[in-house]
């Protein structure tokens, strides 16, 4: 059985809504970044982590890339085009979204009070919204691969929602009607309502 740890608040979400979407057992502890029992598991701190067996796996983009390989689902089998262009879509989310939001969150509550530069946020959400923009037009149906939803669905997702705890630009109508299916999701609406 997988077992997560990382509190849900976090990119571990992203984690659990995989998992949900499969159907896979899973135990979840809800403990937060840095503390003594995930730095035993991660030297960064970071969460989510993913023990199977004995293995450990970190970072959330690998381990949905881990869960969705080794179940065949959620994903395009490697070295075909499908593949490479999910990924392009990945790298995109994670580059110019996540990491955006990221960026915001070290400035606003994770550096060291004395390393905070506040003012950069209005920049970031400049270029948030912007990304957003050329995002929403690579959307090619329900889901952003036509009618296939993979693991980048998940992490755009989960980075539209940050933007909103965030108060970061939400977008136009397509990437708000894109948000909505997929918060309507079955399993996405089962770790939302675990998560409190």
């Amino acid at each position: 059985m997988y077992h997560v740890y990382g509190v849900p608040m976090t990119r571990t979400f992203r984690v659990l809504w995989l998992l949900e979407e499969l159907g896979e057992p899973y135990e979840a502890s809800p403990l937060p970044p840095r503390s003594p029992e995930i730095r035993a598991l991660n030297p960064t701190g970071k969460v989510p982590v993913l023990r199977d067996g004995e293995a450990v796996i970190t970072d959330s983009t690998a381990i949905l890339t881990y869960l969705s390989d080794k179940h065949g689902r959620f994903t395009h089998p490697a070295g075909t085009p499908a593949r490479a262009h999910q990924d392009s879509l990945t790298h995109q989310i994670l580059d110019e979204l996540d990491a955006t939001l990221w960026t915001a969150a070290r400035h606003s509550f994770i550096l060291p009070e004395e390393q905070r530069c506040p003012e950069v946020k209005d920049s970031l959400k400049w270029e948030f919204a912007r990304n957003l923009d050329v995002m929403a037009d690579r959307i090619e149906g329900p889901f952003l691969q036509g009618e296939e939803m993979t693991i980048a669905d998940i992490i755009l997702t989960h980075c539209l929602n940050w933007a909103r705890a965030a108060k970061f630009p939400t977008g136009e109508a397509a990437i708000l009607d894109y948000g909505k299916r997929m918060r309507g999701r079955d399993a996405f609406k089962r770790v939302a309502a675990a998560s409190g």
